[in-house]
């Protein structure tokens, strides 16, 4: 299991660096904006620019999983990318989300080392 999660914690990095990296400098050139609301939608996240912080948090969490540093803090940054992910794709556009599940199996087999510092945010604390 080392070597697997070993391998999704590299490539879910790498995937991020690198569509963080496209987000920010715009290697492809714009593509054009699906149509309808899913247009409307994407077209407003680039216009206000939260694309950019988006971009930046993922080469930010990409490149903690890529060097092997601070592996749980670049999972949490990544984990609720990674959920948008699915639910747009799911939403918006479904023949993708082999892709997103992808992700979110690379997330989870990432985190799998690091499950007893997770862990603990699901236990239910007392009323104070």
């Amino acid at each position: 299991m080392k070597i697997v999660s070993l391998i999704a914690r590299i490539l879910l990095g790498a995937v991020f660096v690198f569509a963080g990296s496209n987000h920010l400098f715009n290697f492809f050139g714009k593509q054009a904006l699906p149509p309808g609301p899913a247009g409307e939608f994407i077209g407003a996240v680039v216009a206000i620019g939260y694309l950019n912080f988006i971009g930046v948090m993922e080469v930010i969490g990409g490149l903690l999983l890529v060097v092997n540093q601070f592996v749980p803090f670049g999972l949490t940054i990544l984990g609720p990318l990674v959920v948008n992910i699915f639910v747009l794709n799911a939403l918006i556009a479904p023949r993708a989300l082999p892709v997103a599940i992808l992700m979110a199996l690379f997330w989870v087999a990432g985190a799998w080392p690091f499950r007893s510092l997770f862990f603990p945010i699901l236990q239910r604390k007392p009323a104070v």
